[in-house]
């Protein structure tokens, strides 16, 4: 069995609109946005709705579960291998992000995964996915 999966994460660019997600990051909270007038929840977290374009959108707590949609592992890196994929939140939107504390090999399609806000060189937290 190989080395588990790891990725350092260089400091976030924080904007007005993506403070209050890094705020609360900080806090050990994971958000996501959802519209209030379709209802929909949505990721990346922005103002205007992408499937309505209403700007009637709120912040809403996640618990940050999901699925592995699809992956990719990168194995030429200095810090060693590490893998992008695509998440599926419980709430519906995909996530596109790192997975962590797994082996390569162990990786799977389907396979439930969890977020773990992880500390960045300098600034506040961000999501990885880690084995559920």
């Amino acid at each position: 069995m190989s080395e588990l999966m790891t990725r350092p994460v260089p400091a976030p660019a924080v904007t007005l609109e993506s403070k209050p997600f890094f705020d609360a990051a900080e806090q050990g909270k994971f958000l996501i946005k959802r519209c209030t007038a379709c209802k929909e929840a949505h990721w990346y977290p922005r103002t205007i709705c992408p499937f309505c374009h209403s700007d009637q959108t709120v912040w809403e707590e996640s618990p940050g579960e999901g699925v592995v949609y699809s992956f990719s592992i990168m194995r030429k890196s200095p810090s060693g291998p590490y893998a992008l994929a695509y998440v599926t939140l419980a709430e519906g939107p995909n996530v596109l992000t790192n997975v962590v504390d797994v082996a390569p090999e162990d990786l799977k399609i389907g396979m439930a995964v969890k977020v773990k806000l992880q500390p960045t060189e300098g600034g506040p937290p961000v999501p990885v996915f880690v084995p559920a």
